[in-house]
């Protein structure tokens, strides 16, 4: 019998990541959640606790999918089931849009209506959400998280675990450093550094 894929997270999220799944012809098996998981999410049955993971793989299960929003839960619970001897596969929407010539890591999200350009890389754990568009030449870090409707420009850099909200807009040539966050709707118009967190139009750093 063929072994599907190990969903990691059993929300919102890991409901539009099961649908791509499907969408490339794949099988879904399992999601494991926590306590406050529902019993099954589109129709997937929903293990509870991450204990699950160990058992599963002990029979046989090697691919696995983290489909869980948070940019550093993500990158944990990818750990976590690497150690284990899963292998992380990437749920790539086939309604997006794109360029042959892009390279991705493992453990990647692309939703239905995103584009992405030529020589764009994104690398593992990235989730690029619908209708995003990242142009020419950008460079996605690890486990970034670019929201719906987001737009970069070309060769715009995103470092690691870095989160643009929704209907962000990014100018050309433009670095992001890592664990920066910018808010919903936020126009970039110059290098943020790492760890900042920048709202507007354009956007500036939030003071405390």
């Amino acid at each position: 019998m063929v072994k599907g894929i190990v969903v990691v997270g059993a929300g919102g999220h890991a409901k539009v990541c099961i649908e791509s799944l499907r969408a490339m012809g794949e099988l879904v098996d399992f999601c494991v959640g926590d306590e406050n998981s529902p019993d099954s999410c589109v129709g997937v049955p929903v293990l509870v606790g991450d204990d699950n993971l160990a058992r599963l793989r002990s029979e046989g299960y090697e691919k696995a999918f983290i489909a869980i929003g948070s940019n550093r839960l993500r990158e944990r619970l990818a750990k976590l089931a690497t150690d284990q001897g899963y292998r992380l596969v990437n749920a790539i929407n086939p309604h997006a849009i794109i360029s042959p010539s892009v390279t991705f890591g493992n453990g990647v999200a692309v939703m239905a209506g995103a584009v992405i350009n030529a020589e764009a890389a994104i690398e593992s754990l990235a989730n690029i959400n619908t209708g995003a568009t990242i142009d020419h030449d950008c460079r996605i870090g690890r486990a970034v998280h670019i929201a719906p409707q987001c737009g970069l420009a070309g060769n715009v850099v995103v470092g690691d675990q870095a989160f643009l909200g929704i209907g962000a807009r990014v100018i050309p040539e433009i670095k992001i450093g890592a664990n920066v966050t910018v808010g919903a709707g936020g126009v970039v118009i110059q290098d943020i550094d790492s760890g900042k967190t920048v709202v507007g139009i354009p956007v500036r750093p939030i003071k405390c």
